[in-house]
């Protein structure tokens, strides 16, 4: 029987999906060139499977090429974007478009959606032209006019075509509920089409009650119709919000899959915490000194270099080069008078002038000891080798998620006893960059004449001086002034007070300090230590087994078993590892003891975090006014860091212990 097929100039749609390889994405103007259609026959139900002709020709693009819309679902009301540009691919036979999303609302969300590969199928409108029989069940199309594109949620022509080709044809089920022909759609749509499927059983169901039992008879298209709207809407703020969540942490490969298997917002929420907390933070590579140059690294080198602006040298060069490779890595000079300077070049103030012993004179050549070179006394650096964390080379700001609240568990009482809804809560531990710097003065005599080398006495001050610096901000940085917050300092430690005025330390101080962490849980590794500074070992080491007097017991803290007396410092208490610096204070107040209190410190340091960012420090060379009237030359290091303690509960201090 011949069929009548009378729709040549109606309006009809095909909606296509296809592999994301082929589209091409610009995120920075916000289009997106793809395939929207091809010869893939579509059945049109009775009237027959359509194939669309794209030979020359065949699609008349004048309609799309006049900035014809991006609609979403083919709703003219909902504009998420526009066609820029409309043509025929002739040697893959398919119809291309590059569209640009909206900075509206929905132009936004669907362009993060399409980024993050959440929708990938499109449709167009179309109206027929020419049409062809090829036989009972099978016409071509010889000529169609698209006029607009729209994202849509079901493919179709999968194969072929598009971020999507959807079904067209649907087949209907009973209550009058369309659904697709074939498995094809994601598990989005199958959640979303599972929920109408309940809806319409329930009304199938209320159908079927006797008469007399009906109060009131619902009209079920009305009741069909808002169970599906509100079943879409569900859906729609499910993926809206998980795509919005991966997107805010960089998880969009994460959000895509808990969106296709159906997750809930919840069990999204605890999937990305878990991916950003074993997550590795954003970091630089160290620069690499290991390979063999024959050239001698030289921080004076550098600063000639930089003082003169001739790098022409070899060893100029080198410097220069290690300098370019450490801003390569992400970290930026701040003047053209300086240079970057790899940590690992620094691990092989005062003005230095030779007119002044004490300022570069002792070291200009007479019969000068070089190998003796006598150093200046600086207090001891300990915080790192306690367990402290080191984050290298950090780019941007860091925020390390944290659990600081865990679910509450409940007995039931009954079998039907109500089960109170308690949740884990979280927050951040941030990190972000705190400027330290150092600053020395050398005059070009000593340049020139100094033995064991202005170069050595510079490498050290800086490494020493910030190392130090660097040190006692992990112990007591204020954080404020630019300073970061240090252990010390940070809110939420344990605390142990001696008396209202303070107090001599005993062994029962410290045995309360680490009360104080073990009842918190605060032992998460076997970093456990202690940290005071000289006064307070002083007096522990005067404590005996009986009292203070000299007769009263052997020494408690340093006892030499053979000779019953006082042996060399031991370098654990209470069994913890003891670490001494004069960097802990001794000049706290409490009470009437003022200025006479010290610090004694017991926790857990793998649990303090330092991170340093870049790759280098940047050295810079000046000179002032007085600089230049003296031929002094200034040199200033600076090394961006940050200390996060990552469990306040983990440290306890006393603050009262009086020396």
């Amino acid at each position: 029987m011949e069929k009548k097929r009378d729709f040549e100039g109606k309006t009809l749609t095909r909606e296509f999906s296809g592999s994301l390889v082929d589209r091409k994405l610009n995120e920075e103007d916000r289009t997106i060139t793809f395939p929207f259609s091809s010869e893939a026959p579509v059945s049109r139900g009775y009237l027959g499977n359509e194939t669309l002709d794209h030979s020359e020709g065949a699609i008349n693009f004048e309609r799309l090429n006049k900035s014809a819309p991006l609609l979403f679902n083919h709703n003219p009301d909902v504009v998420i974007g526009v066609v820029e540009k409309g043509w025929l691919d002739s040697g893959e036979r398919r119809g291309m478009a590059k569209v640009r999303f909206a900075t509206n609302a929905a132009g936004n969300e669907a362009f993060e959606m399409v980024r993050t590969g959440i929708y990938s199928n499109v449709s167009f409108g179309y109206s027929v032209g020419k049409t062809k029989e090829i036989d009972e069940n099978n016409y071509r199309v010889l000529e169609f006019f698209p006029h607009e594109l729209s994202l849509v949620s079901i493919p179709a022509d999968y194969e072929k075509v598009g971020i999507g080709r959807a079904k067209e044809a649907e087949e209907k089920i009973d209550n009058n509920i369309a659904m697709p022909a074939k498995q094809e759609s994601s598990n989005m749509d199958a959640q979303r089409i599972n929920d109408v499927q309940k809806a319409a059983s329930v009304a199938s169901q209320t159908e079927t009650l006797p008469k007399e039992k009906m109060i009131d008879t619902p009209d079920l298209s009305v009741v069909r119709s808002e169970e599906r709207k509100k079943a879409q809407q569900e859906e729609r703020s499910r993926i809206t919000n998980i795509s919005a969540l991966g997107a805010q942490h960089g998880c969009q490969d994460l959000a895509t899959s808990l969106v296709e298997s159906g997750a809930s917002i919840d069990e999204a929420r605890a999937a990305v915490l878990e991916r950003i907390g074993a997550k590795p933070v954003e970091t630089v590579s160290q620069v690499d000194m290991t390979q063999e140059k024959n050239i001698d690294y030289k921080l004076t080198t550098g600063i000639r270099a930089a003082l003169t602006g001739d790098w022409s040298s070899k060893e100029a060069g080198y410097v220069r080069e290690l300098s370019q490779e450490v801003e390569r890595s992400g970290v930026k000079k701040t003047t053209e008078r300086s240079f970057l300077v790899p940590y690992t070049a620094l691990t092989s103030r005062a003005t230095y002038a030779t007119s002044g012993a004490t300022t570069g004179g002792n070291l200009v050549q007479t019969d000068l000891m070089a190998d003796d070179f006598i150093e200046a006394l600086r207090n001891s650096s300990v915080m790192m080798s306690l367990g402290v964390k080191a984050l290298p080379g950090l780019v941007g700001d860091v925020a390390i998620p944290r659990r600081s609240g865990v679910a509450a568990t409940y007995y039931l009482s009954s079998e039907t006893t109500a089960i109170t809804q308690a949740e884990s809560t979280f927050d951040q531990v941030t990190m972000t960059p705190k400027n330290l710097a150092a600053l020395s003065k050398y005059s070009r005599q000593t340049l020139l004449q100094a033995t064991p080398g202005i170069e050595e006495l510079i490498r050290t001050d800086l490494t020493d001086g910030l190392n130090t610096a660097v040190d006692l901000g992990i112990l007591s940085g204020s954080g404020s002034s630019g300073q970061p917050t240090g252990i010390l300092n940070t809110s939420g430690i344990g605390s142990v007070a001696i008396g209202t005025n303070g107090g001599a330390i005993t062994i029962e101080t410290l045995v309360d300090l680490e009360e104080q962490v073990l009842i918190d849980n605060g032992n998460v590794s076997d970093s456990m230590a202690y940290v005071t500074n000289a006064k307070v070992l002083a007096e522990l080491k005067k404590l005996r087994a009986g009292g203070s007097a000299s007769g009263d017991g052997s020494f408690l803290f340093n006892t030499d078993i053979s000779g019953i007396g006082r042996g060399p410092t031991p370098g654990a208490v209470n069994g913890y590892p003891l670490a001494v610096t004069n960097q802990v204070p001794s000049n706290l107040t409490k009470g009437s003891s003022s200025s006479v209190c010290s610090a004694v410190l017991i926790g857990d340091f793998s649990q303090c975090t330092v991170g340093f960012y870049g790759a280098g420090l940047e050295i810079t060379v000046g000179e002032d006014s007085d600089d230049f009237s003296k031929a002094l030359t200034s040199v200033r290091g600076i090394i961006s860091y940050d200390v996060a303690v990552r469990h306040a509960e983990s440290f306890a201090a006393c603050l009262d212990v009086t020396t």
